[in-house]
């Protein structure tokens, strides 16, 4: 086969694309443009959180706390409403986030991320930086949704900080995303699919019918973290996941073309009707 243009590395190659609808938009541009066929289809939907009184009464205090921490861009959109509507955020509190795309959520609200990792993407990299370790005696309020790793707290906290949840949304399965699903495994499947938490790949494996599952877990895949890598084996997945060097939406398409690179000539071409 011969080489690709520049810009159209993924040509005639089928990715499934399981991130929440709002969240999917910028990869599955990012891939059409090189060439691909994204196919999406999402494992999660953000919704606002049931009962947001206790998040509310956080944030009532907000005035008392001297760092806010964002999870997410979910975290930042729905966090920002939040505090919007109490009144607004205090001059003096710092924030932080875990990755890239929470910066740029900031940036949308007109604010600034005073604390952003820049090597990785995720709560071991935010707790890496300087001023994650200046934390004994201060307060720190984390924007989450419901649920979801303890580690960024209980770090903090062992560094001698009180921590506060604000829960500002939860995630639930979409409701046609499993017939969705268990059609496109039935009339061919993907040649790749991309699954950006543990939480979207359980939710992947709960909503296959027992007769498709064996080509879910047969079909490669793409994540963003080694603990995502590692999820999947758990769950069953045959082949080994590719984890993508940046947590964003440009490293996970780089990692499709590096793993269409090595597997283009084996990877079936597969038409849905």
């Amino acid at each position: 086969m011969p080489d690709e243009p520049a810009g159209r590395q993924l040509t005639g190659l089928r990715i499934l694309v399981t991130r929440p609808r709002d969240q999917a938009r910028n990869l599955c541009r990012l891939i059409e443009e090189a060439g691909g066929q994204a196919l999406a289809i999402p494992a999660l939907e953000i919704r606002a959180i049931a009962d947001p009184e206790p998040a509310r009464a956080l944030v009532d205090r907000l005035e008392e706390f001297d760092l806010a921490v964002f999870i997410s861009a979910n975290a930042v959109e729905h966090g920002h409403r939040l505090v919007s509507a109490r009144g607004g955020w205090p001059a003096r509190l710092k924030l932080a986030v875990v990755g890239k795309r929470s910066a740029e959520a900031l940036v949308r609200h007109g604010l600034y991320a005073d604390i952003c990792p820049t090597q990785a993407y995720n709560s071991e990299a935010l707790l890496a930086e300087e001023e994650m370790w200046q934390v004994a005696g201060k307060k720190i309020i984390i924007f989450r949704g419901e649920g979801g790793r303890e580690l960024l707290a209980r770090t903090l906290k062992e560094r001698g900080a009180s921590v506060y949840y604000a829960e500002v949304y939860r995630r639930v399965i979409p409701e046609d995303s499993s017939a969705q699903l268990n059609r496109l495994l039935r009339e061919g499947g993907a040649d790749i699919m991309v699954v950006s938490s543990n939480e979207g790949m359980q939710n992947l494996y709960e909503i296959t019918a027992e007769e498709n599952r064996d080509r879910l877990l047969r079909t490669p895949m793409v994540v963003m973290s080694h603990r995502n890598a590692m999820f999947a084996c758990k769950l069953g997945f045959v082949h080994e996941p590719v984890v993508a060097s940046l947590s964003s939406d440009e490293g996970l398409v780089a990692a499709i073309e590096a793993w269409y690179a090595i597997n283009k000539n084996e990877s079936s071409r597969r038409v849905i009707s």
